[in-house]
């Protein structure tokens, strides 16, 4: 019984492993991020050419969009690696960011909201921006799922705040 015990928890504590292949297909992502920065790049540039200053600024938000998405790509990555597979000897990495080994399971969250808030940010201001094109529902259900996504991020942010505080009484 013994046996079986300390098999089945090597498989439970082996199977965090699966995690790396969604970390490939996360990164596999990043690079089809960048792809489709460099289209957004070629649409810059024709903008810059015959397009109106609202339209460029559209199409530069959209680049930063897709860079902000990014952003959140490496976070997850690397601190889900940390959090779950294994640690990164910050020695043979030395170009690593330190803070990135420190994001446990609620600052992903929290960093996945804010990024959320931020993108959609950029989605709301483009919505804005072309809001001849949009009718008053559009815009309305735009503003309102921001507004959700702000007060979502501001929950979240006050959970793990009051999380913190009962941690730091237990102890």
């Amino acid at each position: 019984m013994f046996r079986f015990r300390r098999w089945f928890e090597n498989l439970l504590l082996g199977s965090r492993w699966l995690l790396a292949g969604l970390f490939i297909v996360l990164t596999i992502s990043l690079l089809a991020l960048l792809v489709r920065s460099v289209e957004t790049l070629y649409d810059v540039g024709l903008t810059i050419i015959s397009g109106s200053e609202e339209i460029l600024i559209v199409e530069v938000l959209k680049v930063v969009d897709l860079t902000l998405t990014g952003f959140l790509l490496v976070i997850l990555i690397v601190s889900g690696f940390a959090n779950f597979i294994g640690r990164i000897d910050l020695t043979k990495h030395p170009d690593l960011p330190a803070w990135m080994m420190h994001i446990d399971f609620s600052d992903s969250k929290l960093w996945l909201l804010t990024s959320v808030i931020a993108i959609s940010g950029i989605r709301l201001l483009d919505v804005y921006i072309n809001v001849s094109g949009n009718s008053d529902r559009e815009l309305m259900w735009s503003a309102i799922v921001y507004a959700i996504f702000v007060v979502s991020a501001i929950g979240l942010a006050l959970v793990d705040l009051l999380r913190g505080r009962r941690a730091s009484i237990q102890s």
